[in-house]
């Protein structure tokens, strides 16, 4: 098998992970709206509120990539008596295969970190927050139940923002405990006193985290390798796993070095990457995939999310979908599962692209449908196709229909200039498709009227336009096939 197909294998591993998540939970609230003017009170833009978004943050982000790598989570965490706390509680509650203890401190106020954005860009961050160090009765119940759950997790993944639930005291309980249940500890860092992570088996600090860190250079391979070694040696962690952006990550040990270059991918949102880095190294090494693999397969998931809104999450379909991505053309890289294509949209929607879907079977492509397609996407910024199966396809033409494959089809289409996204699906309309993407365009010939068309209602429902586009005469493929036929 090709590297990339051994890589797929270990990504199904991970739903036999068990993770042991403990840290600091925050909720991520998204503002969205608009900024068109000053105020006249200040030299300062004036936010007009459209719309807003609660987000698990911190380790409430590391448990919802656990879920969406497919792994069990054991998640430990502390909330106050509050709003947020109760918002907090029902989105863990939201999560798959997950376990969540949320020991409720009364004394402490849930964080909350507010993001204002407009045009694609955050404004402004405001942060509403306890950070003094849990103590007595929460304290205990944390170690208490790290202690039970270790007995069934093969990994355990601190995420610590400095927020008052890792203290290096629990820090270290907690890594003595996992050491004597032989199972590796994975830390997110913080902070510049690395001695609270000793005898950790992995810390992902990003670049400039570890200069801090180290009070050392870390613009190329042999500072940073010589950085992470003095974190190795002083504190006796087994590796470091230093993530460098755009560059990628390099993974150093005692007597190694390792760099895994980032694939090249637009960069929308870089919150919570290293939540998905921390995550996916967790699950891996749960499942018995080797160091080097489970980077292999964070660097993949960290370059999907920087590539989603908000903190993200790399689906275990995500990963596989970009692995296998990595081997074909870049018009194959257009062909996307509903997953994808509903997080593409959302990143074209929020650089202000207006959205337009067009559907068919596409088998033999002529110049009626270049047409069409063309249309289609002069009435928008972003065109996505929505592609009949081969099955679909013999439920709507007969039994000797398709002539091409779906895998056939969809590639000349993704090659076509004019075609941003190709979607494959098994149904006999693209109704699902369109309610879960809900384009602002809807293009169907003109062959139809609108109240012929199955999908109108469903486009009209949520403000969507329909427009009908004027086909070519003389092409159809029926009649080519029927012409090949004589």
């Amino acid at each position: 098998m090709t590297d990339q197909a051994n890589l797929a294998t270990s990504v199904e591993a991970l739903a036999n992970a068990k993770v042991l998540c403990i840290g600091d939970v925050m909720l991520d609230r998204f503002v969205y709206g608009d900024v068109d003017r000053i105020s006249p009170e200040a030299p300062i833009p004036v936010f007009s509120v459209k719309s807003d978004n609660l987000m698990l943050g911190g380790a409430g982000n590391v448990a919802r990539n656990l879920s969406g790598l497919g792994a069990t989570t054991h998640f430990i965490a502390v909330v106050g008596n509050d709003s947020a706390g109760k918002d907090v509680t029902k989105l863990i509650g939201k999560i798959d295969n997950t376990e969540a203890n949320l020991i409720t401190d009364p004394g402490r106020r849930t964080s909350i970190k507010t993001r204002y954005i407009a045009s694609g860009q955050q404004m402004m961050r405001a942060d509403d927050e306890s950070i003094e160090a849990i103590e007595g009765a929460t304290k205990e119940r944390v170690i208490t139940l790290a202690k039970s759950a270790l007995k069934d997790c093969a990994a355990m993944v601190l995420a610590d923002y400095a927020k008052g639930v890792l203290t290096p005291e629990i820090i270290q309980e907690l890594i003595e405990l996992a050491s004597a249940a032989k199972v590796p500890v994975i830390i997110d860092p913080q902070g510049i006193d690395y001695s609270r992570y000793h005898g950790a088996e992995l810390i992902t600090p990003n670049q400039k985290e570890l200069a801090e860190a180290t009070a050392m250079a870390v613009g190329d391979d042999d500072e940073i390798s010589a950085a992470a070694r003095k974190l190795i040696s002083e504190h006796k962690i087994n590796s470091v796993l230093a993530t460098r952006s755009g560059d990628g990550m390099s993974l150093i040990g005692a007597d190694s070095f390792e760099h895994f270059s980032a694939e090249a991918r637009e960069i929308f949102d870089v919150s919570g990457a290293g939540d998905t880095v921390a995550a996916t190294i967790a699950a891996s090494l749960a499942a018995g995939v080797r160091l080097t693999d489970a980077v292999q397969l964070a660097n993949t998931a960290a370059g999907i999310v920087v590539a989603k809104v908000g903190t993200a999450v790399a689906y275990a379909s995500d990963i596989i979908e970009a692995l296998h991505r990595q081997e074909f053309s870049s018009s194959e890289a257009k062909i996307l599962s509903l997953n994808s294509a509903i997080d593409r949209a959302e990143v074209w929607r929020s650089k202000g692209h207006k959205l337009g879907f067009t559907n068919g079977c596409f088998d033999l492509l002529h110049p009626g449908h270049i047409s069409t397609i063309a249309k289609a996407k002069a009435a928008c910024d972003r065109l996505i196709i929505g592609l009949n199966s081969d099955e679909s396809v013999k439920r709507l033409k007969g039994d000797d229909r398709p002539v091409q494959s779906e895998a056939a089809r969809a590639q000349v289409l993704a090659s076509l200039e004019n075609v941003d996204a190709v979607v494959i699906f098994s149904e006999d309309t693209p109704a699902n498709i369109i309610e879960a993407i809900k384009p602002e365009v809807f293009v169907k010939g003109a062959d139809y009227s609108v109240d012929e068309i199955p999908e109108a209602a469903i486009v009209k429902a949520y403000g969507g336009k329909i427009v009908l586009a004027e086909l070519e005469d003389g092409h159809s493929t029926t009649a080519t096939i029927a012409k090949l036929n004589k």
